[in-house]
């Protein structure tokens, strides 16, 4: 009986194991949508980060003789 239920353990897990392959393959399109999305977003948080202030560009305006 306990070999019967440890057979049945390992058939289950298997089972489980593959539906959720086959979930990753049926929605690979939108897994990678999801994957992109969040990288670009990252992408422009970064880039945000890094950007001057708005005023940077007259920082240097006292430095000029009128």
């Amino acid at each position: 009986m306990k070999v019967a239920r440890f057979v049945l353990k390992i058939v289950a897990a298997s089972l489980a194991f593959a539906a959720a392959v086959c979930c990753v393959i049926a929605y690979w399109d939108k897994l990678t949508d999801v994957f992109y999305t969040v990288k670009e977003s990252a992408a422009e948080r970064r880039a945000a980060r890094n950007r001057p202030a708005e005023y940077d560009d007259y920082a240097d305006v006292e430095d000029f003789e009128f």
